[in-house]
């Protein structure tokens, strides 16, 4: 119960990978909103599943008044934020030449801007607190060539950059910014991948096998709890050794 009395609200939670982090922050004790644009119903039984420490949050990552008006509504309840995870992610993938400007600018307004809105966000009342940890979700994309995600590998690796830079701004005031970089796992985006593609990425992973969604979780609820205090500017890649 490394979390017991901690808030924290995880964007993207409705299904995935970020079901999975609000599962185990619940379980680790923390009050967990779980944050959803449009998934109600999703986002209603992730919240139920994960017990009575959770409850839904809809908010739109990529408008700032809504995230805003999302995270005062947390403050008010609880009076602090102690925990953020900036799991809220699109992609929209192909090649650069036939991609449009939509493709390109909504994979960013959510991937990067989104995780910057809710940081922002977030930090006043962490500061207010008296420390707090954010947890922002990247990719290995962010950090290797990955053809026919050009938008989505820049949205990633300007999410590292970010986390480092953010994290030397505010660690005087005690708030902790990490990131996790998750490969290829069974739930989120690869789940959707075809099978025959799926198979050919799993062949690139040493350990011989795609993650599990827990697994990833595990590692945010270390980077979320005092654990990892002295842990800030960091990105804790999980990927089977895909990167190495």
């Amino acid at each position: 119960m490394r979390l017991e009395g901690r808030v924290a609200i995880v964007t993207g939670g409705s299904r995935g990978l970020g079901a999975a982090v609000c599962a185990r922050l619940a379980a680790e004790g923390a009050s967990v909103f779980v944050g959803y644009r449009r998934r109600a119903e999703d986002a209603a039984r992730v919240a139920a599943e994960a017990g009575e420490r959770a409850r839904p949050l809809q908010l739109d990552v990529r408008d700032q008044a809504s995230v805003d008006a999302a995270f005062r509504e947390v403050v008010a309840a609880h009076r602090k934020i102690d925990v953020l995870v900036c799991a809220a992610a699109v992609h929209h993938d192909g090649f650069l030449a036939m991609m449009t400007n939509d493709q390109w600018d909504d994979v960013l307004r959510t991937n990067l801007d989104g995780t910057m809105r809710c940081a922002r966000a977030a930090l006043r009342p962490m500061i207010g607190a008296g420390g707090g940890s954010v947890v922002a979700v990247a990719s290995v994309a962010g950090l290797r060539a990955s053809p026919g995600q050009t938008n989505y590998a820049a949205s990633k690796g300007a999410v590292l950059a970010f986390v480092k830079s953010l994290a030397a701004e505010v660690a005087p005031k005690n708030v902790r910014v990490n990131a996790v970089v998750p490969g290829l796992f069974d739930a989120g985006m690869a789940a959707r991948l075809p099978r025959d593609r799926k198979a050919q990425m799993i062949e690139r992973v040493p350990m011989g096998r795609a993650g599990a969604a827990e697994e990833l979780a595990a590692a945010v609820a270390f980077l979320a709890s005092d654990d990892a205090s002295y842990v800030t500017g960091q990105s804790l890649v999980v990927d089977g050794g895909l990167s190495a």
